[in-house]
């Protein structure tokens, strides 16, 4: 665990940038709990630097809004971000007095130096990378590529004193001020990360399950192969395992062509064609609803019906290009590509998806004018769509952050689409266990026979397991084991935050502590004066009476100062 040590004087500078009164949007709330989202990339430096040291620990996370630390923004918020950055490094030293009141560069090249005159570049990234970011993020590309420049013209190749290092970050200084702040959904990136290499050890030594065969080109796969990747909807990163081992979404891409499909129609729409409800029945059934509609889009009966609906007039060719084209915004670009021989081997082992559609037309399920066939192959195309786990992980994280891609801060789904397809998963996503699945694990899940299992954590993040050998119901063996021990460690159950509900860990919150503190009635003073000299921004609190288990308890809140 890295730990950046701050010298009194620094401590003195952060709290004199808190104490700076904010410059504009006096009347727009800042605090994070905010139902106003709100990209930091259009937020002034010196407002964000009060927010980040002056931001009290969220106190509903499962409520917390999504945040989405983007460089693009829309419209003016971009220009003027653009003129702020270019104002502040070309005349940010001639307006500061860096003895009293230093820049974010200034603050953030103290963070890392640990009183030394020049930083090596390597811990400056080995740094970076204990906050999640990636160096391949694509929101830090300019300041890499500086990064690598600026290294070349240096006399060592290897330190940056404090010119070169805020040459180097102030065109990304913003985000880089929120990870080393630790004002990311998980501040304590590391130790949340240690924990998720445990379960993948534990899952790790499971040997049950059997590789599917009856598509002949998956059983060749080896029933070693494990990964876990995620990725947060800040855009942090981890993976352990062989998480760059391409392999092919089969069922896994029936909620994301449900998500492409709500997107451009509307939920009206497609559901005249599909039903909501769970089937009871296994995923290839054939058998309809009745209204003679298909029970949902995560069978087979219901994801080819979902196939009809995508760009009904164009070609193949076009509707595949349209499809892969959402799912590599979803993945922020990252791999995303296509097995033919497991397009073509599913093609021709595919009988009962034939009788379905045969079924299907027979019953009318189809738009007007839908060819079945034709409809068919674009099914089985889309199965052999190939994802790793890193780039799935995005995918999922584009879901828990309501449609926009965390790493490009690019909207690529509705929120209805994305409300809608999360609902799916969660009650019919995990075929016929997915009562069980939203019992214990309670999070919106999409399992594939390939052997990955997508998993959304609203607000929080996406995950991608991945392991070959399934059980009796077509689940992944390991990755049933591992979200279930996620959930049993950390409380991101649907309705583990309760009132009243025994707390698990809280990796939203440094240090894993609990959502709600309670202080005795002797602490209320002590409590005033602490926060009376730590956010002066916010009046002092106010206790309240409640009832928990059966006695009476004083629970203080805090509440931000009338504008």
């Amino acid at each position: 665990m890295l730990h950046f040590r701050f010298s009194t004087v620094l401590k003195e500078c952060f709290q004199a940038t808190v104490k700076r009164p904010f410059p504009c949007r006096t009347q727009e709330s800042w605090y994070p709990a905010s139902r106003h989202r709100r990209c930091l990339g259009s937020v002034p430096s010196d407002v964000a630097a009060a927010a980040a040291v002056a931001t009290p620990h969220r106190t509903a996370p499962c409520s917390a809004p999504r945040r989405s630390y983007c460089v693009k923004t829309e419209g003016a918020a971009t220009v003027e971000l653009d003129d702020h950055l270019k104002k502040d490094g070309a005349e940010g030293d001639k307006r500061r007095n860096p003895g009293i009141l230093p820049s974010l560069e200034d603050l953030l090249f103290y963070t890392v130096a640990e009183g030394q005159e020049k930083i090596p570049a390597h811990k400056f990234l080995t740094a970076l990378k204990a906050t999640g970011l990636w160096t391949g993020d694509p929101r830090l590309k300019e300041c890499m590529e500086t990064l690598k420049q600026t290294l070349k013209k240096t006399p060592d190749g290897v330190t940056l004193d404090r010119h070169l290092f805020k040459k180097c970050v102030q065109s990304n200084i913003v985000l880089l001020t929120q990870a080393f702040r630790k004002k990311f959904v998980i501040p304590d990136f590391q130790s949340f990360t240690s924990h998720i290499d445990q379960l993948y050890e534990k899952a790790k030594n499971l040997s049950g399950g059997q590789v599917a065969d009856y598509i002949p080109q998956l059983a060749k796969f080896s029933p070693d192969l494990w990964a876990v990747s995620l990725c947060t909807v800040d855009g942090q990163r981890h993976m352990v395992g062989d998480t760059k081992v391409p392999f092919c979404l089969q069922s896994c891409v029936k909620p994301l062509k449900y998500a492409v499909a709500v997107h451009d129609h509307g939920t009206e729409y497609v559901h005249s064609f599909i039903g909501k409800e769970p089937s009871g029945l296994r995923f290839n059934k054939l058998f309809l609803n009745e209204d003679d509609k298909p029970h949902n889009p995560m069978v087979n009966a219901g994801a080819i019906v979902c196939t009809s609906l995508i760009q009904q007039t164009a070609s193949n060719a076009e509707k595949f290009d349209y499809v892969m084209t959402f799912l590599k915004k979803m993945a922020g670009n990252e791999y995303v590509g296509f097995s033919n021989a497991t397009f073509q081997s599913e093609r021709e082992s595919g009988d009962r998806n034939f009788a379905i559609g045969y079924y299907l037309k027979e019953k009318k399920c189809f738009p007007e004018g839908t060819d079945m066939t034709s409809v068919l192959d674009l099914y089985f195309q889309l199965c052999a769509i190939e994802v790793t786990c890193e780039s799935a992980s995005v995918m999922a994280a584009t879901l828990a952050n309501g449609g926009i891609c965390p790493i490009t801060g690019e909207r690529v789904l509705s929120p209805e689409a994305v409300r809608n397809t999360l609902s799916l998963m969660h009650s019919c996503g995990m075929y016929d266990f997915s009562g069980q699945f939203a019992f214990h694990v309670g999070l919106p899940s999409k399992s594939g026979v390939a052997g990955g299992i997508l998993l959304v954590v609203p607000n929080v993040m996406g995950i991608m397991c991945w392991s070959p050998p399934l059980d009796k119901l077509g689940n992944s063996v390991r990755g049933i084991q591992f979200c279930t021990d996620l959930v049993e460690l950390f409380n991101f159950h649907n309705y583990d935050n309760l009132r009243h509900f025994t707390k698990k860990h809280d990796p939203r919150r440094e240090g894993g502590d609990q959502r709600q503190h309670h202080f005795g009635p002797m602490d209320y003073e002590s409590l005033q004066q602490e926060l009376a000299l730590k956010a002066p921004f916010w009046k002092k609190v106010s206790p309240t009476e409640t009832d928990q288990d059966s006695s009476t308890t004083v629970v203080y809140r805090m509440d931000k100062v009338a504008e």
